[in-house]
């Protein structure tokens, strides 16, 4: 609202800031406090009118030789309102009749400032506050002013910009003004309490003060114990006079109670029930608002419920009521009414009223006049705008032609009137930008040229900058950037913030903190170099997250552990403040787990997954967060998008990879591959690449029809070579790899996939990488080709005790028999043990070779090895370690292997060889053999070789 906006007498002032700051985010929160929107006084009568209780004689009230100031009309210079006389002849009426005088003269005198205003189209600037106050020393309020005095000195000297605070401002002049203010509240308080309820109080005049208690707060003024007392005494009135509001009335007191509540009013029972008693007389007083007035009592809803609220029956009543006035009187909106209202459906929705077919039609008859209206919009205009444009978007709004119209008709004006805005309005209008290219906003010339405009603002406004301000504006960053907005004026502008947080650290909300966690989270993943001040940063805020745990909302705590995981992810060391907030906010998955929405389920099982990866250790807490919400998975299975089924696998694959198994992770796993080939047609090549490498890791797992006809549809996708980073090149290659041996093992072709294998290694054969798996990556898919190695791999070797005590007990009963450990062949990984004499492998296969460690499942890295091997001429046998921990158990091991080498076995007979092997061991087929159908031999089958018997066969479990 105008600072100068509408005074008693009912005019008008449409100037300067008109217009509601909005905020932003994220996701429910504060962002900020907003300017004003304009509220019509009602008329105050003629000064020709009767006035009751005249305590002196009337001539002398209305002499013109010594009212002078009544005759100021609005046109004349404001020189004519600082002469000296006038406040002696106001001071001498004072002191002349004492207790008898009611203050009206002081009131004319009021009006006249503000008329002065009013024509003006302003509020005083600083420099005729401060003549005026000085002037205004001897200016005293007292007890026996009436009730009109009162209402008409405050609410016009409100109006006027008289109690406006500035900064700097003379300590005098400030001191004046607060004595006035002091002497004024003083008498209201006084007449409001006064039993019996006294002179002349009215709805007119409750209306008018309680707006003019908004305007004080909304102008600086600190909310004292005199300014609360107050207002608790008007609130007690609106409910005492609660019949004898009009249409304007009500308009009015509803706009003051969302402006005190908006500027820090305790939401007291007297206020909440001063607002549920106005609301029904919406709906009872709805044929008599004016266009204003519908404006001004959405913005007031959607403030009130933005401040705590609740969206009560009545209330979504009043908001539905007015809704088709708008519609109604669309063309009669001003330019401010426009913005007010956007806003306001932005904000209610945002709160969570439903966006009914009534509200939709609401915003597309207010965005046509958008476009119409766009040369007459000011700087907070355009702010409110498209906030309101971005909120919408975030919320379902469809981005219509004359929604994306709107928004091409407002991005110029940023560009023309860049250097009017304030430090709120950058930060908002990043904000938006940023969040409407976020919901799929193309991102045009002109909105390019928007943005940077702003930037450079940011440097020069910083200073000015309100924690949540700064939050924002990092979320706008980290979100542009990561939306393809890369430019070296970004990245200074990120610059430039990162200070302030590390400043401003004590002063965030929980929500802030979420933000800025998870902003710089994304712009290190997007390539923001890791500075000094960006440490600092991420150390500065990491303390907060336990000081807040209790005041995260699920959004938050997803956002905040997907931030953690992934700053790790970018060599964030795990320090003991990292892991410490990691650790509180874990209880809190499980405790809200039946409240995340499928996306957060999907960043919170990524980001355990993740942090695991970099050694995050398997606590109790972490175990239940994870059982907590994989049953999420099946339930929520139809709602995940493509990039969520992507990510979930990838977290399920990860997990398993550490060693974690659960039911309910295997009823998980199966639930999201059903819908790999339903939203096939929807993956980004980057998610194809994580969906390659994880149903890969999940090896036998996976059937392998399913698999096939999954890569099949998967790889055709990335086989036009579109942008892949070389971590998801190398991660398909792998994914490949593991498909093609899974097919090799079955003896089934895998030419199609060996081509598009080759083609993948072509785009990455030449890199250099010093990261070990990426060599060993492309050392094996140079294996399975035949191409030559461009790489010489190192790989770490360890040998376990049951590897040791195996070799040696081998090795006592074959002393001659050549045994290495540890050999890498072909630049393959090392293997257990080799048998060079007899072309033989030994593989010793502890839990991690199997998915949930159950000796039965083999994951993708053991099948791609032991088909890498046995397509380089070895025959391959499997002994899982189980077998290996007593002497016992090895003499069935060592018997099969002096069968496979040319010795007969000594001393066994054959039940204990099929009761020992049934679940033992298993022998890669080689080429002078007929291959199982997973292309090795199961022990059941080398018993029936050996003894000519049929065995019965143990079928493995395979999804």
């Amino acid at each position: 609202m105008d600072r100068s906006s509408a005074g008693i007498n009912g005019q008008y002032a449409r100037s300067g800031n008109d217009y509601n700051q909005p905020d932003d985010q994220a996701s429910s929160s504060r962002r900020g406090r907003y300017g004003y929107a304009t509220v019509r006084q009602w008329d105050t009568p003629s000064r020709t009118a009767q006035v009751r209780h005249e305590f002196y004689h009337s001539s002398v009230t209305h002499s013109s030789q010594h009212l002078q100031y009544r005759s100021v009309n609005p046109a004349q210079d404001f020189n004519a309102l600082i002469k000296q006389e006038i406040m002696d002849d106001l001071v001498s009426k004072s002191d002349r009749f004492g207790h008898r005088y009611d203050g009206r003269d002081h009131g004319r005198y009021a009006s006249s400032i503000k008329k002065y205003t009013s024509a003006a189209k302003r509020p005083l600037n600083q420099a005729e506050q401060s003549l005026l106050l000085r002037l205004l020393q001897n200016f005293t309020a007292t007890r026996s002013w009436n009730w009109r005095s009162l209402t008409t000195t405050l609410h016009s000297l409100t109006s006027a910009g008289v109690f406006t605070l500035h900064n700097p401002m003379d300590e005098r002049v400030k001191l004046t003004q607060a004595n006035l203010l002091s002497t004024l509240l003083d008498a209201i308080i006084f007449i409001c309490n006064q039993k019996p309820q006294a002179r002349d109080i009215d709805a007119q005049g409750v209306a008018n003060l309680l707006w003019a208690m908004a305007k004080l707060a909304d102008n600086g003024q600190k909310r004292t114990q005199e300014l609360n007392e107050a207002v608790a005494a008007l609130l007690f009135h609106v409910n005492a006079q609660k019949d004898q509001f009009n249409a304007q009335g009500i308009t009015n007191l509803l706009w003051a109670m969302a402006k005190l509540v908006d500027n820090g009013q305790e939401r007291t029972p007297g206020l909440n029930e001063a607002v549920a008693r106005l609301l029904p007389d919406v709906n009872a007083q709805k044929a008599n608002f004016k266009p204003q007035e519908i404006a001004n009592l959405l913005w007031a809803m959607a403030k009130l419920v933005d401040n705590g609220q609740e969206q009560t029956p009545g209330l979504k009543g009043a908001v539905a009521v007015l809704l088709p006035f708008v519609n109604a009187q669309k063309d009669q909106f001003i330019p401010q009414h426009i913005a007010n209202l956007l806003w306001a459906m932005a904000k209610l929705v945002d709160n969570g009223l439903k966006r009914t077919p009534r509200l939709k039609e609401t915003v597309a008859a207010l965005l046509p006049h958008v476009k119409a209206q766009k040369d007459q919009f000011n700087t907070q205009g355009i702010t409110n705008l498209l906030w309101a444009m971005a909120k919408l978007v975030d919320n379902g709004q469809e981005q219509t032609s004359e929604f994306n119209d709107a928004v091409a008709a407002l991005l110029p004006l940023v560009n023309a009137q860049k250097d009017q805005f304030l430090a709120q309005g950058i930060a908002n209008l990043l904000w938006a930008t940023a969040k409407l290219v976020d919901n799929g906003q193309e991102r045009t010339p002109l909105l390019k040229e928007a943005v940077a405009a702003l930037l450079p603002l940011v440097n020069t406004a910083k200073a000015n900058l309100k924690p949540q301000e700064i939050a924002n504006l990092l979320w706008a960053m980290a979100k542009l950037l990561d939306n393809g907005q890369d430019t070296p004026k970004l990245k200074e502008t990120v610059a430039a913030l990162l200070p302030l947080v590390n400043a401003q650290k004590d002063n965030f909300t929980p929500q802030a903190i979420a933000n800025l966690l998870w902003a710089m989270a994304k712009l290190v993943d997007n390539g923001q170099e890791r500075t000094a001040e960006l440490n600092e940063s991420v150390a500065a805020l990491l303390p907060h997250v336990n000081a807040f745990k209790d005041q995260f909302i699920p959004q938050h705590i997803a956002n905040l552990l997907w931030a953690m995981a992934k700053l790790v992810d970018n060599g964030q060391e795990q320090t003991p403040g990292l892991k410490g907030a990691v650790a509180v906010l874990l209880p809190f998955v499980n405790a809200q787990k039946d409240q995340f929405i499928p996306q957060h389920i999907a960043n919170l099982l990524w980001a355990m997954a993740k942090l695991v990866d970099n050694g995050q250790e398997r606590t109790p807490q972490f175990n239940k967060a994870v059982a907590a919400l994989l049953p999420h998975i099946n339930t929520e299975k139809a709602n995940f998008k493509p990039q969520e089924i992507a990510n979930l696998l990838w977290a399920m694959a990860k997990l398993v990879d550490n060693g974690e198994w659960k039911s309910e992770l295997n009823e998980a796993v199966a639930a999201l591959l059903r819908h790999v080939n339903t939203q096939k047609a929807n993956f980004k090549p980057k998610e194809i690449a994580n969906l390659l490498w994880a149903t890969a890791k999940l090896g036998e797992f996976v059937e392998l029809n399913l698999l096939t006809s999954m890569f099949e549809s998967l790889v055709y996708r990335i086989s036009k070579n579109p942008p892949l980073s070389q971590q998801d090149i190398l991660m398909s290659l792998w994914g490949v790899m593991v498909c093609c041996a899974r097919l090799s093992l079955d003896s089934r072709s895998n030419n199609w996939f060996e081509k598009h294998m080759d083609g993948l290694f072509t785009r990455v054969e030449n890199i250099s990488s010093d990261n070990e798996d990426d060599q060993r990556i492309i050392a094996m898919a140079a294996s399975w080709l035949g191409r030559a190695c461009p790489v010489v791999p190192n790989y770490r070797t360890t040998i376990s005790k049951p590897q040791a005590d195996f070799r040696d007990q081998l090795q006592s009963c074959f002393p001659s028999l050549q045994i290495e450990e540890e050999k890498s062949l072909n630049s393959l990984p090392p293997v257990d043990l080799l048998l060079p004499d007899h072309n033989m492998v030994i593989e010793v296969q502890g839990p991690s070779h199997y998915v949930g460690g159950d000796f039965n499942t083999r994951n993708g890295s053991t099948l791609l090895k032991i088909a890498l091997l046995q397509k380089a001429g070895f025959e391959v046998i499997e002994i899982p370690v189980k077998m290996l921990l007593t002497q016992d158990s090895m003499k069935p091991c060592i018997d099969q292997i002096k069968s496979r080498i040319g010795f007969p076995p000594q001393g066994h007979g054959s039940v204990s060889l099929k009761r020992t092997w049934t679940d033992a061991a298993y022998v890669t087929a080689d080429k002078g053999r007929q291959p199982t159908d997973h292309g090795y031999l199961t022990a059941e089958k080398q018993l029936e070789e050996q003894t000519g018997k049929p065995a019965k066969r143990k079928r493995k479990n395979s999804q």
